[in-house]
């Protein structure tokens, strides 16, 4: 009988961390960096050709040649991308090969493809997606970053 309780306890655990990995997976989660991001980072985003030419987002996303879902981000972020193209500082879209930028994959803390970063046009991440994000989350993460760059006032009321 304990042999029993104990499979059930087993399973029941199982099951609760696979829904809850479930329900994270392609959701656009905010990212909090406490110190911004590091020389290092920055270093290893340069040297990957990870860069903000107009000063806008970059939708970053790791993949490989073995991953099959990465198929379906790459569609997903360049329909995005290309519906952005008209913003004030539309996103910049860059993949990049995992087994080809391993240090940076590690830096990022990359653990699973795919992986998406929404990165602001100082290279500062603001979103995570771990798997397929859906078009609509991606759009209304990159749309406020695409916007013009407006001085707050102060006395704004």
């Amino acid at each position: 009988m304990t042999g029993i309780t104990i499979l059930l306890v087993a399973l029941v655990a199982v099951v609760a961390v696979g829904l809850f990995l479930k329900t994270r997976n392609g959701a656009v989660r905010a990212t909090t960096a406490a110190s911004g991001t590091t020389n290092s980072r920055l270093e290893l985003l340069s040297s990957a050709g990870v860069s903000s030419p107009n000063g806008g987002p970059v939708v970053l996303h790791f993949s490989a040649d073995w991953c099959g879902p990465c198929a379906a981000v790459r569609r997903v972020v360049g329909q995005v991308v290309m519906s952005m193209a008209d913003a004030p500082r539309p996103p910049v879209e860059i993949e990049l090969d995992i087994d080809k930028e391993p240090a940076l994959a590690r830096e990022m803390s990359v653990l699973s493809l795919p992986t998406t970063f929404i990165l602001d046009g100082g290279l500062e991440e603001q979103f995570r997606v771990s798997g397929v994000p859906s078009a609509a989350d991606l759009k209304a993460a990159l749309v406020p970053l695409s916007g013009p760059h407006e001085p707050k006032s102060e006395n704004s009321g």
